[in-house]
């Protein structure tokens, strides 16, 4: 797939066996090369586009001309611009990959699977960790209920009232042993 796709990032188109590697067919515009930005070179790719309107949005939000500005209105508008510009260069890009996506799975629908099954697994893996951890957290509160309850138990079996420690501490002396 990433020969596939070493058009989109070079700025042309590949040469090989798939010929719908760098146009959307007949009539469309190619998919790896968008129109002339702000850069002025015929050969911008969708990555360089959407490197560009990220770039502008940026710009547009710390440009000296919009802090200095006093029309909230032109401001808003601007930025806004910057904002549609970026968005639609993004779904350009998403379509594109979602295009080679399609074409990989025509083509090896095998390594679509195998994907799909490495993504369970690794979901699967990622699932068992968090039953662990809430496992973990179930027993470290068992024993904590645990704890308060023997705790509550105790005072229950001691005698209770003022004089009590004193009955129970006379209780634990010994005996005087008597003289033969």
């Amino acid at each position: 797939m990433a020969s596939s796709m070493g058009g989109m990032f070079l700025g042309q188109q590949q040469s090989g066996s798939h010929p719908s590697g760098g146009s959307g067919g007949p009539g469309q515009p190619g998919m790896l090369s968008g129109p002339a930005g702000p850069r002025g070179t015929a050969n911008n790719t969708l990555v360089d586009d959407l490197e560009a309107a990220f770039e502008a949005c940026f710009a547009s939000l710390v440009s000296q001309d919009y802090v200095n500005g006093t029309d909230q209105e032109e401001i808003r508008t601007g930025v806004d611009q910057c904002i549609q510009k970026f968005l639609d260069v993004a779904r350009q890009t998403e379509c594109f990959f979602l295009q080679k996506r399609l074409q990989l799975s025509v083509q090896k629908p095998e390594q679509v699977e195998k994907e799909d099954i490495s993504e369970l697994r690794n979901e699967l893996q990622r699932k068992e960790v968090l039953i662990q951890k809430h496992l973990n957290k179930i027993h470290t509160w068992q024993q904590v209920l645990e704890d308060i309850n023997v705790q509550h138990k105790r005072p229950t079996e001691l005698p209770q009232g003022p004089l009590a420690f004193l009955e129970q501490a006379s209780n634990n002396i010994p005996a005087p042993m008597k003289p033969n």
